[in-house]
């Protein structure tokens, strides 16, 4: 059961990382009767630099962004979204990918565009922000698609990326709906809109319509009375002129888009071969399908030439790459061909279709997708099992925001019939230090009844939940010693979580005082880790081993150990972690005694910001981390600083009291700091502060942002001020600037 938890995937890297690149090619033009040069050349001109369009499905939004592409002189970038891009770490990598094709910076901050928490928000859009206002060229970028980048983590992220936008460059949105971003523009006058209204066609843009399509014949009055029933609706003249071109009525349409839609797929799918209309109904269970999928889920073999069939006859089938080789349907015929599958043909068809397809993505090592068409199958039960084995493995890429969505439509209560899902939940809330979920999860792990599970997997589970335990040090050092032991005698040297339990048992040694023989330990961990390609393992125990050899005068083999650390933790993507945090915090005192203050302040500053999810839910690590922060402001002579740090953690000690020999180094560093004051030097900002930070590069008024963190408006009005007396500032861009220049916003 454990076993799958720590998996990152099966399938080769070209296929994993395709969606990625066919989501950023720009797509080929589609023919089109109807040409919006005029409203391109008028967005073009605008003095603003982000574009918006805006309007229902159907209205030409993608076309209208491919012409311009295809027309523009400047360098252009193109990101499609989708579903699973509703988390900003995934955003902002589809938009790092699209400007890489006009911003060398661009492709040297990709890797970092994962996070959690407010790590996308308070590095990752910054680096990126600052890649895009350096390009050496001015440029176009289009995101397509906008609505399903839509939650407020996205939308403030974006909000950070168009304010960077340089001038003579442009940023086009196309959004079904409006961008909360784009109200806020429209004070600042920075923001061209295209409407519904602009997009809408007049009788003469139905007869190029009706001539494109082959329909020939209509009266002037008759596409007069087509467009005034679909009010310019170009999806819907369209459609109209197709069922013209097979003989039918055209102007027989009543009621909304949607019903006009409807009425009028339906007339046109009626009227083609029905081994074509089976493909077109069944094969729209994938989002994007390429020939080897829909061959696949189909059982069929002729995917690819059906496709280029589709595509020719211009049956609302959408090439997503120049090579043809990805494709999607337009989202209202989409939409209409799946009704039109679970009418046909059932609800029992269409679940089995999705398990095909689940299968497919499975052989392609696709875990995301296989989680997805599980959920739309309705088979929970499975799909529950497999978010169990890849929620760890997408904490690891920062993709913590779609594993939540899962979460959401599985439900509590079939999370709770897994133990394995319970185990992730637990250890993802406990590592981000998400105290109240963290507890909550505890519990739910607390209560699980392994006495009916199998003699096998109820070892794995208990030793597994020994770690969850042992990670947590609810109990005291001595139930952290006891968990650790009984994690080590059943964790075998093939499992997965080897390394962890290694880990575990070095640092309960430590916490028991017994420094001697915990040395050796962390050093199998490592090896451990290296071999399992298990990163927060190297990243937590490689700064224990250059503690040891500080403590010894062996700084050379402290130094290699910390490079080895931070390696990991930048390698990895791993920035914003809390458990990155000790080894950002000794790698920076090793860099003070090499003389090298720059480089030590910029990873103090990268542990400073990392400590925000040192909670108590993870205390002896919190605890541990802070100390080493203190000690390197010591270094530095900002005493305050770390009479600041000794505070915090005293209000962790206050919630987790024992911590073993930590609580000797803690009075130890106290005694040494009493004799003297506090001194000179800036008062760090608090964990709450830091949170709070990110937002300030955003027009988001001091309520929205308490929304945001679940906060009054007079505690962000109290950070807030806070914020400004530390950083030495009086207004919100000054506090940026400040920020940035610190390393505490995009460092």
């Amino acid at each position: 059961m454990t076993d799958t938890l720590r998996q990152t995937g099966r399938g080769e890297p070209d296929l994993l990382t395709a969606p990625l690149s066919a989501g950023n090619d720009t797509p080929p033009v589609r023919e089109s009767a109807v040409s919006r040069r005029a409203t391109i050349d008028v967005a073009r001109t605008s003095a603003a630099r982000v574009v918006s369009v805006v309007a229902p499905a159907g209205y030409g939004k993608s076309t209208l962004l491919a012409e311009w592409a295809a027309t523009e002189t400047r360098a252009v970038g193109w990101a499609t979204l989708d579903r699973t891009d509703a988390d900003p770490a995934a955003l902002l990598s589809e938009i790092a990918a699209a400007s890489v094709s006009f911003s060398p910076d661009a492709a040297t901050v990709m890797a970092d565009m994962r996070g959690v928490g407010t790590a996308a928000l308070g590095r990752s859009a910054p680096l990126l922000a600052r890649a895009l206002a350096a390009a050496p060229q001015s440029f176009v970028l289009f995101v397509d698609d906008l609505h399903w980048a839509s939650s407020l983590d996205c939308e403030d992220a974006l909000e950070v990326l168009v304010a960077r936008v340089p001038v003579g460059s442009q940023i086009v949105l196309a959004s079904r709906h409006v961008p909360s971003v784009i109200g806020r523009l429209r004070a600042c006058g920075d923001v061209h809109e295209v409407s519904a209204d602009e997009l809408r066609v007049d009788a003469a843009g139905a007869r190029a319509i009706f001539a494109q399509a082959g329909a020939t014949g209509a009266s002037d009055s008759e596409l007069v009375e087509i467009v005034e029933r679909c009010e310019g609706w170009p999806a819907g003249v369209y459609l109209c002129a197709l069922v013209a071109r097979s003989g039918g009525d055209a102007a027989a349409i009543t009621g909304d888009d949607r019903f006009v839609a409807d009425f009028l797929y339906r007339e046109c799918v009626a009227r083609l071969p029905e081994d074509t209309q089976a493909f077109l109904r069944r094969s729209a269970v994938l989002d994007r399908m390429s020939a080897a999928s829909c061959n696949a889920v189909l059982g069929i073999e002729d995917a690819r030439s059906r496709l280029f069939d589709l595509e020719a006859a211009n049956l609302f089938l959408i090439s997503v790459d120049r090579r043809r080789g990805s494709y999607r349907y337009h989202s209202l015929f989409h939409e209409f061909l799946l009704t039109e599958l679970e009418r046909s043909e059932g609800a029992s068809a269409v679940a089995d279709l999705h398990r095909r397809a689940a299968e497919w993505h499975d052989e392609h090592g696709d875990g995301e997708q296989v989680v997805e068409h599980l959920l739309r199958a309705g088979d929970t039960e499975r799909a529950a099992a497999r978010v169990a084995e890849i929620s760890l493995p997408m904490y690891g890429s920062g993709h913590v925001a779609t594993v939540c969505r899962w979460l959401d439509e599985l439900g509590d209560d079939l999370v709770r019939r897994h133990p394995a899902l319970v185990i992730s939940m637990t250890w993802i809330t406990v590592l981000l230090g998400e105290t109240a979920a963290g507890e909550r999860w505890a519990r739910s792990l607390d209560g699980v009844d392994a006495a009916g599970m199998p003699a096998s997997e109820r070892a794995e589970f208990e030793s597994a939940r020994a770690m969850v335990r042992a990670a947590m040090g609810r109990g005291g050092h001595r139930q952290v010693l006891a968990d650790a032991a009984y994690a080590m005698a059943h964790e075998p040297a093939t499992s997965p979580w080897r390394d962890q339990a290694l880990h575990l048992w070095g640092s309960s040694l430590l916490l028991a005082g017994d420094a001697a023989k915990a040395e050796p330990i962390f050093e199998e961990a490592i090896d451990m880790a290296t071999i399992m390609g298990n990163a927060d393992t190297v990243i937590l125990s490689a700064p224990e081993l250059a503690l040891f050899a500080m403590a010894q005068g062996r700084w050379g083999a402290a130094r290699e150990h910390v490079e080895q650390a931070v390696t990991m933790v930048d390698d990895s993507h791993m920035e914003g972690y809390p458990t990155t945090t000790l080894a950002l915090a000794v790698a920076a005192r090793v860099a003070l005694h090499d003389g090298d203050r720059d480089h030590a302040m910029r990873l103090l500053a990268r542990g400073m910001r990392a400590r925000v999810g040192c909670t108590h839910v993870m205390p002896w690590v919190s605890v541990r981390a802070r100390l080493q922060l203190a000690k390197a402001h010591i270094a530095l002579g900002e005493r305050g600083a770390a009479w600041h740090l000794m505070k915090e953690i005293d209000e962790l000690l206050r919630k987790r009291p024992d911590v073993g020999a930590l609580n000797g180094e803690v009075e130890k560093l106290r005694a040494s700091m009493t004799d003297e004051p506090a001194g000179e030097g800036s008062v760090p900002l608090t964990p709450a502060e830091l949170r709070l930070l990110p937002y300030l590069q955003t027009h988001l008024t001091i309520a929205e942002i308490g929304q945001r963190l679940f906060i009054s408006r007079n505690t962000v009005s109290s950070e807030l001020g806070s914020i400004y007396r530390k950083l030495a500032v009086t207004t919100r861009g000054a506090a940026v600037e400040r920020a940035v220049a610190l390393g505490m916003l995009g460092g």
